[in-house]
């Protein structure tokens, strides 16, 4: 147990010190057992049920009451169908290919030596999220079977439930032998032990932040540790002058309206202006009530359009609010989404192939769509079981990240006596 009279960097030096143990003990487990404790702790979810479902039913009166939007308590509640999904998300990530310990390339130098890359874990992450309580068994699901130690700070939104839903993960990890200190839930909600967080990196060896732009900015601004940053997610679906109306209706309503709460909602629409149904796409975002703010052309098309401002081409609205803007072709729309995206995913409906092919090169997201919604951005709909988080970012790993993208390598180099002239 952590004592919460120490102060938060004490705190987080004490959870730090032992997510290092822990990760130590990691590395000489079999995968066997790691598969082991994800299944045991995928049933601990699974009994726990009502349990977790009457926590995060005190996290939804409290939400409710400080004034959560409807999208932001969308994320954080928790019925029986969306734990059961928690645990087989849990079960999912125990079936997936080990990464670790694989090759990743080798060579046999002219002097005989023989070179090998090899995946192996990370060490220690730091998780920050907000709202959804489901990470919490999402991010410690894929760190273990990763072989990494992790330290968990969910937003005090959910304190309830993520305690509850930790609990259960912790049953299943200390039931198949391992230790409990792999996964770790920081015990406060003061914001303190955040930034102690951030600076700890004699014991944390990357930080995955998950929230708003408010909390990223925070963790690129203070982190003394590696970040992997997952950023707005100002995501467009470009109807093309090519694209069959069918399914471009039904794709654009989906990509705004399936859950408008998650990062792979559409937030822009871009239509081109050879595009002859684009009033029924309008239509069809209205009627099934979602906000549309548009252009001069775009309004002009139904009364119930308001105009879009200057600041709606660069908003993540997270709620039942898209933006829509008629251009003059493709090149307009890459200009668009050039200016205005977030490098999180951007899609193209058409039956054009030379211009689709075009957008999938030209678009520098991670994640870039031809004829598909872009609610499909998540990691378990790419089949790599749950996700840490989208990265938008170059470096290390890009899109959903999950096993590999929380593993690095290191060389071997295997001699026969080898000396260097």
């Amino acid at each position: 147990m952590n004592d919460l009279t120490q102060t938060p960097e004490m705190l987080i030096a004490t959870m730090g010190a032992r997510a290092r143990a822990a990760a130590a003990r990691l590395s000489t487990a079999s995968d066997a057992q790691k598969i082991d404790a994800l299944r045991r702790a995928a049933q601990a979810l699974r009994d726990q049920a009502p349990r977790i479902i009457a926590a995060n039913a005190r996290d939804m009166e409290n939400a409710a009451a400080n004034g959560l939007s409807p999208a932001m308590l969308d994320r954080l509640k928790l019925d029986e169908d969306r734990v059961l999904a928690t645990a087989a998300g849990v079960d999912q990530v125990a079936t997936l290919i080990n990464p670790l310990g694989s090759v990743i390339d080798r060579q046999v130098r002219p002097n005989g030596m023989e070179l090998s890359r090899v995946r192996v874990p990370l060490g220690v992450i730091g998780i920050i999220y907000e709202s959804r309580p489901n990470v919490t068994a999402d991010a410690a699901a894929l760190c273990l079977r990763a072989g990494n130690a992790v330290i968990l700070r969910g937003g005090s939104e959910a304190k309830e439930s993520n305690r509850a839903i930790h609990a259960a993960m912790v049953e299943g990890i200390v039931a198949a032998g391992l230790p409990a200190d792999a996964v770790q839930l920081v015990p406060t909600t003061d914001r303190a032990a955040v930034g102690a967080l951030l600076k700890a990196s004699e014991f944390i060896d990357l930080i995955v932040p998950r929230g708003g732009k408010s909390l990223v900015a925070r963790v690129q601004e203070e982190a003394r540790v590696p970040v992997l940053a997952h950023l707005d997610g100002i995501n467009h679906s470009y109807v093309d002058g090519a694209a069959d109306p069918d399914m471009a209706q039904k794709l654009v309503v989906n990509a705004k309206m399936r859950r408008t709460g998650i990062c792979g909602s559409t937030e822009t629409v871009l239509i081109d202006k050879a595009y002859a149904e684009a009033p029924a796409i309008v239509k069809a975002l209205l009627d099934a009530q979602c906000e549309v703010r548009g252009d001069e052309a775009v309004q002009a098309m139904d009364s119930r359009v308001t105009a879009a401002s200057d600041e709606d081409w660069d908003t993540e609205y997270l709620d039942a609010i898209v933006s829509v803007r008629i251009v003059d072709g493709l090149d307009e729309a890459l200009a668009h989404i050039a200016a205005h995206a977030s490098h999180h995913t951007d899609a193209i409906i058409t039956e054009d192939a030379e211009r689709a092919e075009r957008f999938l090169n030209a678009v520098d997201s991670a994640i870039v769509m031809w004829n598909a919604s872009t609610q499909f951005a998540d990691g378990g709909e790419f089949g790599l079981g749950a996700e840490i988080g989208i990265s938008t970012g170059r470096l290390h790993a890009r899109g959903p990240v999950a096993l590999e993208g929380l593993t690095t390598y290191k060389w071997l180099v295997r001699g026969t006596g080898q000396t260097r002239p």
